[in-house]
């Protein structure tokens, strides 16, 4: 098996994936890509919550046509999703294109195909070759008798061998499926048989809540194994929950990097008399925000903490920390009591204290 530091080396924009590089976390963008205006700032957002490359879907040649605006006002990779008509992906390449995602299989004929790998070996331009396991052949569904692990991998071999006779090695793979356990044997048999970085994924995993621990079952479970060289979380909802679960996922497998802060909090109680769940939740994602946009260089152990069983003593453990009280809550520093916070103002209050430390 190839493991992630086994893997061969693509650039994405000035990003590497692969080879054991560190692993990016990518996702999609939601909105109209023909409208560039709002595509770039959904694009910035998400840059702000920790997205390394971004994805946008190119249905047509007017969003074809809109990769130029959107490449020149965004400061991250930009990843062109193609089907079905290959002068989309020549035009999205012309556009300033970082990376072309294609199935071969629908893009149509070899000629097509080969006018594609074409115009991104001459612009080094990597390919991603997705394969989903609800998009398979119709003659493997019928060999396999069903979407299989063993199919899915089939189907990426055949588009994997079809740009290898054009002398095309520039790739990145994903088999996707939104079957856990048949993802997991679909990426473990492709780090058997081909050493291109791997795009680690559960497609349609769901909503934010039930996606989210699909994702983490799923990705997690490959990611320990030692492959896997970059990530997008499939969610239905806002595309910033995919950055903040991806970049949790690789902080918990101690995978990300760049984690400066180790947040924990309490599962609250009756004995809570403040609002940590809402609390606990903004200062997390708050802080998580701040880490992505580099703003935090020192390593801070940050807790927030319900009551006075659990709190004053896991909050004089951390380097700061909340213990909620009634309708308020106290700050600790290194294990001293720094001062009160009242609920209205806790998490600017918190947020501001924490930024300042970590400068």
């Amino acid at each position: 098996m190839y493991l992630r530091n086994e893997t061969r080396k693509i650039n994405v924009g000035g990003i590497m994936i692969g080879g054991g590089s560190k692993i990016p976390v990518q996702s999609m963008t939601t909105s109209d890509t023909r409208d560039a205006r709002a595509t770039v700032e959904q694009i910035k957002r998400l840059q702000e919550e920790g997205c390394e490359i971004i994805r946008v879907a190119v249905p047509d040649e007017a969003a074809a046509r809109a990769i130029g605006d959107i490449r020149k006002n965004i400061s991250i990779p930009l990843v062109c999703d193609i089907h079905f008509d290959y002068k989309l992906a020549l035009m999205c390449v012309d556009g300033g294109a970082d990376k072309i995602r294609i199935n071969p299989g629908n893009i149509g004929s070899e000629e097509k195909t080969r006018a594609v790998t074409e115009k991104c070996k001459k612009y080094n331009i990597p390919i991603r070759i997705g394969i989903n396991g609800g998009s398979l052949e119709k003659s493997l569904l019928e060999k396999y008798g069903g979407v299989t692990a063993e199919a899915i991998v089939e189907s990426a071999m055949g588009h994997v061998e079809l740009l290898e006779s054009m002398d095309f090695y520039d790739i990145a793979v994903s088999l996707k499926s939104s079957n856990v356990p048949m993802t997991i044997e679909a990426y473990r048999l492709m780090a058997e048989k081909r050493n291109y970085p791997l795009h680690v994924g559960i497609t349609e995993a769901g909503t934010v809540w039930g996606g989210t621990i699909k994702s983490c079952a799923g990705m997690g479970a490959i990611l320990a194994m030692g492959i896997g060289d970059t990530i997008r979380v499939s969610l239905t909802g806002d595309p910033a929950e995919e950055v903040r679960v991806g970049r949790k996922l690789l902080q918990a497998l101690e995978l990300g990097g760049d984690r400066m802060i180790e947040f924990v909090s309490c599962p609250t109680c009756g004995r809570c008399c403040v609002d940590l769940i809402g609390t606990a939740a903004e200062i997390e994602r708050r802080l998580m925000a701040l880490e992505a946009q580099g703003q935090i260089k020192r390593k801070l152990h940050v807790s927030v903490m319900g009551c006075a069983v659990n709190g004053p003593g896991e909050a004089k453990n951390a380097d700061i920390g909340l213990a909620g009280g009634k309708g308020e809550f106290l700050m600790f520093e290194k294990g001293v009591i720094c001062g009160k916070l009242p609920q209205e103002t806790a998490v600017d209050d918190f947020v501001a204290r924490v930024l300042e430390m970590g400068r």
